[in-house]
């Protein structure tokens, strides 16, 4: 697979260079081309996508007023929801957009009304939720009042941006720590947009649900309790998407909202198919799970791995098993893999091992294995 960082390439740069020409003649599009292109190769995603805004900075004019209407102008004119596609002769669009989001949040908050406005035109073509962290780290207040009015816009990336730009912990992009240390101000407008008739704004709310769900994993089930209520199929789906972290980490109180309580099962001793592991090689493991219930019982069934690390403790790591029924008194063989290999997320240590099932959040007896790396 090509690398990500790819995706800010020599033909992203000629479009942007094209553009800028476009809309100021006057800017030297050939010394911009050049100053990008020079360093562009050595830099990964995040750094290239800065690069290019850097560029921007040094040669469109510094005041709001003169740079805003030339990067409006550089856009694409296609507003619609397939934003995928990238630049062309008609202008800017797809991961372009990135660095003049950027540029934006970073030298254009003397304008903060523009800004915003800017950013609400930019995530059209592609999305903002980089750049608009800058305005709402500078005044969350006035930027959330902006973005209040944007959970009705027509466009479903509008809507989106409301949510994604404000995730707490969004991958890639900077941490908003005032949202960190206090979620209150976007519950309003994530209930807004819980059922919003887009399934890419609704699953955005679930993942800002689950980034609040980090920090503040109480409130987040009060939140998901209340939303619960009633609720249609689409919002039950967004809750479970949303509340992913501590349905992995077994909580309870998530595991209740889908009708996952404290298990009545008992469980065969787990069987592994290897004591010794030589990396690389999988581990087949499996057990029998017989309902103790006098009613059906919906189980979630996931494995957890302690993995030993390099001073011989161990950490526990959450692996997705599956879902299943049980009738009163039924037994069911739960029969899953894993496969130990080298991965660049996760260094292994020789040593003793253990593997055990989570069954709605309760961990059953552990199997122990020894590992090669």
């Amino acid at each position: 697979m090509e690398p990500l960082k790819n995706l800010f390439s020599r033909d992203l740069v000629d479009w942007t260079a094209f553009h800028l020409q476009r809309v100021a003649p006057e800017i030297d599009a050939a010394s911009f081309t050049d100053a990008v292109m020079t360093r562009l190769p050595d830099l990964e995603l995040k750094a290239r996508a800065q690069l290019v805004a850097d560029a921007l900075n040094d040669r469109l004019p510094r005041e709001p007023e003169r740079r805003f209407p030339l990067l409006r102008a550089m856009l694409h004119p296609d507003e619609g929801e397939d934003n995928d596609r990238g630049s062309d002769a008609k202008g800017l669009r797809g991961w372009a957009i990135m660095p003049l989001t950027l540029l934006v949040g970073q030298h254009g908050l003397d304008d903060f009304d523009g800004a915003m406005a800017l950013m609400r035109d930019m995530t059209k073509r592609l999305t903002s939720e980089f750049g608009i962290r800058y305005c709402l780290k500078h005044d969350l207040a006035r930027g959330l009042r902006i973005m209040e009015d944007w959970v009705d816009d027509p466009n479903p990336h509008v809507r989106r941006l409301v949510s994604e730009g404000s995730r707490p912990r969004l991958p890639w992009a900077m941490q908003l720590p005032a949202l960190m240390a206090d979620p209150s101000p976007m519950l309003l407008l994530l209930t807004r947009l819980r059922d919003d008739p887009s399934d890419y704004v609704r699953r955005s709310v679930a993942n800002h649900l689950n980034d609040i769900s980090k920090d503040h994993p109480r409130l987040t089930l009060d939140l998901a309790r209340d939303w619960a209520k009633d609720a249609p199929p689409e919002r039950l789906s967004l809750l479970k998407h949303g509340l992913r972290t501590l349905i992995k980490k077994g909580d309870p109180g998530a595991l209740e909202i889908f009708g996952r309580n404290a298990p009545a099962v008992s469980t065969s001793p787990l069987r592994l198919s290897l004591s010794r592991i030589v990396m690389p090689d999988t581990l087949v493991f499996e057990a029998g799970i017989t309902s103790l219930a006098d009613h059906a019982q919906m189980l979630t069934v996931d494995y957890v791995i302690h993995f030993r690390k390099a001073r011989g403790v161990t950490a526990a790591k959450v692996f997705k098993g599956g879902s299943l029924t049980l009738a009163p008194g039924e037994e069911r063989l739960f029969r899953r893999s894993h496969a130990f290999r080298p991965i660049t997320t996760r260094r292994y240590y020789a040593g003793e091992h253990s593997i055990c099932l989570r069954i709605n959040g309760v961990d059953q007896t552990p199997a122990c294995f020894d590992l090669t790396p």
